[in-house]
């Protein structure tokens, strides 16, 4: 019986073209498995099916191996030849099943870079198809095979994240980060969504913090700053003493939403014993034509006159309200007072109170006094220093988040 030749590799080299690689011996065909004989009657309608394949009418390629396969007795080499090219069709049409079906036959003869190559465009199909419980068994697979691409890696993620598998994408993503991070690479913002999501979805605050400080620290932006600062004070535990400082970060990041917002904090700030804070508070909404304005507009002048007159009669006082400060048995008087010092202009003078406290090394909240201690040396310009005092709040009741944030808010400043 007349043969016709039909090399092994034209089904193959199909595939290679979907895959953008090259035909042939790429895909682990061997020369001698190339050189294998077909049959006419298997060949010929083979040969019409590849035709069908190259022209993008992969159903119609589908279609016309059936006459192949209708052949009785058929070798390896021609099951072989008829699943090569059927992978690749059904990967036309997205048929990942058949793909799959067809990987069991070829992989016998496929040398194992090439059936790792197989296996990345099952998975690769599954996820398009959103059979994401197939595309990770299969991504799963590849790994187990010995495969590191970073694009199997993604798609892995992808599936974890569409099967609500929250566990593994959480573990898995926040490997990733963290290695970014201990080789000084920025994380893809993608990455570190989906880690936020995930440390989210599974109530794990301490991995959230992480993600969104890299968040705001890579790729900063206005929108989620304000996401951020405006979820702060509803955190379990978050201690609400601290709703004059989530302002302060509000106002730094341009995340005062109104006058209403101006108002408050200046009248907080004033309260806290930090009446030249709130002066300026004041003049920056009436900077900004966000004070002053309407029917409210006499009474925000009437809060800006109030807070001079409560900065005037600091001044008046200060020589009382220092010695006080000193005669006190804890440092917080003195870092407060500091605070105030250089809010109202005097830097130097009030880092040396802030350190005066510092010295006495003796606080009620021994992390509030860092927090503002640092607070004090960036207002007053000394950036690294007040990293270095950030760093040291360990505060679970929101001193230590808030440290962090300004860290992050500190560095971004400068770019």
């Amino acid at each position: 019986m007349k043969t016709l030749k039909t090399l092994v590799a034209v089904a193959v080299g199909a595939l290679a073209l979907s895959l953008n690689g090259a035909p042939g011996a790429e895909f682990g065909v061997s020369q001698a498995s190339a050189q294998e004989t077909v049959r006419k009657e298997v060949g010929a309608p083979l040969t019409e099916a590849s035709k069908l394949y190259k022209a993008g009418k992969h159903k119609e390629a589908l279609a016309k191996l059936k006459d192949a396969e209708a052949v009785a007795n058929r070798t390896p080499a021609e099951n072989f030849a008829i699943e090569g090219l059927r992978f690749s069709a059904a990967m036309g049409v997205s048929d990942a099943d058949s793909m799959a079906r067809s990987f069991d036959v070829l992989k016998a003869k496929l040398g194992a870079p090439q059936q790792l190559q197989y296996m990345e465009a099952i998975a690769g199909t599954y996820l398009r198809a959103n059979n994401a419980a197939k595309a990770l068994e299969w991504a799963n697979k590849y790994f187990a095979a010995g495969g590191n691409s970073p694009a199997v890696k993604q798609m892995q993620q992808q599936a974890q994240f569409k099967s609500g598998d929250m566990t593994a994408v959480l573990k898995d993503t926040l490997a990733e980060v963290q290695a970014e991070d201990k080789a000084g690479r920025a994380p893809s913002q993608d990455k570190l969504n989906i880690l936020l999501y995930a440390a989210q979805k599974k109530g794990d605050a301490a991995t959230e913090s992480y993600a969104v400080e890299r968040l705001l620290n890579h790729y900063p932006r206005k929108e989620l700053w304000a996401q951020v600062l405006g979820g702060l004070q509803g955190k379990k535990g978050f201690a609400p003493r601290f709703a004059l400082d989530v302002y302060r970060l509000q106002l730094a990041t341009g995340n005062l939403r109104g006058a209403d917002d101006y108002m408050e904090m200046a009248q907080l700030a004033a309260q806290a014993g930090y009446p030249d804070e709130g002066k300026k508070v004041v003049e920056q909404g009436l900077a900004a034509n966000i004070l002053g304005q309407g029917a409210e507009g006499a009474r925000h002048k009437r809060l800006l006159d109030l807070m001079v007159k409560k900065s005037n009669e600091a001044k008046a006082d200060a020589a009382n309200a220092e010695k006080a400060a000193n005669d006190s048995k804890t440092g917080d008087e003195l870092v407060k007072l500091g605070l105030s010092r250089v809010f109202a202009g005097d830097k130097a003078g009030g880092l040396k109170l802030v350190e005066a406290g510092i010295a006495k090394d003796n606080f009620s909240r021994a992390d509030d006094a860092k927090f503002y201690q640092g607070l004090a040396l960036y207002t007053a310009g000394e950036t690294a220093k007040a990293q270095a005092a950030w760093r040291g709040v360990k505060g679970s009741d929101g001193s230590g988040e808030l440290a962090r944030l300004w860290q992050v808010q500190a560095r971004s400043a400068k770019k």
